[in-house]
């Protein structure tokens, strides 16, 4: 049960039930540490101080039309430290100094009920969605403990710490986005807001993209694409052999070009002239009046847009902090750390290009042609648990994947253990006799088909997360911290994060373990806390 103070006004649809442009209808405030100063269990209003530049802060959210909510752990009240009454005098306060909030969650309770309104837990950030006429992926949290991204992650929400002296440090590493202060979140959040917008939108005939990496990399690009689609006549799209499975499964491509790119590829061959011209020719041949070029922040697009210059396509855009001379016509910059999706989705609204009203962006893939699943699988509802992964840093260790499909069945849920045709020994290790082993028997269309009908994935950070996360599929994410979650965790999807994201690997891309043992995921992950977030995940 929550206990909600009533707001200003009245909680309205956002824009009348509209969808408003860029990633954002709302924003979520903590009250205490994030709006204002933390008082111990408040019931005097007398004490309500706000942190400085909060009023001005929101005055800008309110003026880009965003509405706002406070979300507050209110246990106080189930203690008997104030009474129902005094926290609607502290919460008028706020409001007197900080101006209205469309609506106000609250959660009564101590840790011990076992409530789902209680910070971790989602259902703030939910009530508070719905409250407002939205979704929570369409929110964005922003508090000041791990409590509140946990919270914000759960629920599907995007999240924004602002420490203070009480934030311990294993939280700041473990969030999504950091910023210094509740000015600077507003400022982020804006900036993101604004990003995916294009100042000038464009109509293009035949428009050829590129994304040439794994499978994960195609599925974050997909928004992007999307937007590219929602203005072009025709998209082609430019992958490499190891993103053709995730390729053939995106909405708005009208053609494939499969090539692998030597100064893409992780394993590259030599660089062959011969093969070289006969890309060049190919892509002539598609006769595109533009091209964008997408890329992770630490690869070049300037080889391709070389190639695509000697090919005749008048106009390039793509992401390059390297000077491009005249190989690109829009050069565009992002900010390192932000997602995935939202770093390309900036650059096609950079090359003029967003996506249609009601297309949200999140991941999608088309589910139409998938194969059957598996009738061994049974009804829907089954947790998948899938241990492998292409980066050895990024895969869960086989002793602990296998307690944790056993840990699983033992709390009642059917386990299905899911990986590659490299991976038979793994799969048939973890999976034991306590779960079902489809290993080596599912492709990416395949593995689609499986997760379309989980309760949830438990995963390292590898494709099948961002498979998982455009199914709508909640993912307990197993998350090695060699790159960062916030740009690379399951994106817009009800997710847990669980691993020691302060370990030694952070931030090092490393694709070897640079520790024995893997001691980010084996000493870091109980599977009980796993069996614990598949509950919070799992309606």
């Amino acid at each position: 049960m929550m206990f909600t103070s009533p707001a200003s006004g009245n909680c309205l649809v956002v824009n009348g039930g509209v969808i408003t442009p860029g990633l954002f209808d709302a924003v979520l405030l903590d009250r205490d540490g994030t709006l204002i100063e933390d008082v111990p269990y408040n019931g005097d209003p007398d004490k309500v101080r706000p942190v400085p530049g909060a009023r001005e802060a929101l005055d800008r959210l309110r003026g880009a039309g965003l509405r706002l909510a406070v979300v507050t752990n209110q246990s106080g009240l189930a203690r008997g430290l104030f009474t129902a009454a005094q926290l609607l005098a502290v919460n008028a306060r706020v409001e007197a100094l900080l101006g209205p909030f469309d609506s106000w969650q609250v959660c009564p309770h101590d840790d011990s009920v076992g409530c789902r309104c209680r910070k971790p837990a989602p259902g703030l950030v939910e009530q508070a969605a719905s409250a407002l006429g939205t979704t929570p992926q369409r929110c964005v949290l922003v508090g000041d403990i791990g409590r509140d991204m946990s919270a914000a992650l759960a629920a599907g929400a995007s999240g924004v710490l602002v420490p203070t002296p009480v934030t311990r440090p294993q939280e700041v590493a473990a969030a999504p986005y950091v910023a210094r202060d509740l000015p600077a979140a507003v400022e982020e959040i804006l900036r993101r807001q604004a990003a995916v917008v294009p100042a000038a939108p464009r109509r293009a005939g035949t428009v050829l993209v590129a994304r040439s990496d794994s499978a994960g990399d195609v599925l974050v690009t997909g928004p992007a694409i999307r937007a590219v689609a929602a203005g072009a006549v025709r998209v082609v799209l430019l992958h490499g052999p190891r993103g053709r499975d995730a390729a053939a499964l995106l909405p708005g491509v009208d053609e494939l070009i499969e090539w692998p790119l030597p100064w893409i590829d992780g394993d590259p061959a030599p660089v062959d002239p011969t093969d070289i011209h006969t890309l060049t020719t190919r892509l002539a041949a598609v006769g595109a009046d533009e091209a964008v070029i997408f890329t992770s922040f630490h690869q070049s697009p300037l080889p391709l847009a070389l190639l695509l210059r000697l090919a005749g396509v008048p106009r390039i855009s793509a992401i390059s902090d390297d000077y491009p001379g005249s190989l690109l016509d829009v050069r565009h910059r992002a900010p390192t750390g932000v997602p995935e999706p939202e770093r390309a989705l900036s650059l096609a609204a950079a090359a003029g290009f967003g996506l249609p009203p009601g297309d949200q962006p999140t991941l999608r893939v088309r589910t139409d042609g998938l194969p059957p699943p598996p009738a061994r699988l049974g009804p829907p509802g089954y947790v998948v648990v899938h241990p492998g992964s292409a980066v050895e840093t990024r895969a869960c260790p086989p002793e602990l994947a296998t307690r944790i499909v056993r840990v699983l069945a033992a709390a009642g849920h059917r386990v299905v253990v899911t990986g590659g045709p490299d991976e038979t020994d793994l799969t048939a290790r973890v999976a034991g006799d306590a779960g079902l082993d489809l290993g080596g028997r599912t492709g990416l269309a395949e593995l689609a088909a499986v997760l379309a009908g989980a309760g949830a994935l438990v995963v390292g950070n590898t494709g099948p997360a961002h498979l998982a996360a455009a199914l709508g599929v909640p993912v307990v994410s197993l998350f090695a911290p060699t790159v960062p979650y916030g740009q690379w965790g399951p994106y817009r999807v009800p997710a847990v994060r669980l691993g020691d994201a302060a370990a030694a690997c952070r931030d090092t891309r490393a694709t070897r373990c640079p520790e024995p043992d893997h001691p980010c995921l084996t000493a870091g992950i109980d599977p009980a806390e796993v069996v614990a977030a598949v509950g919070l995940l799992i309606r």
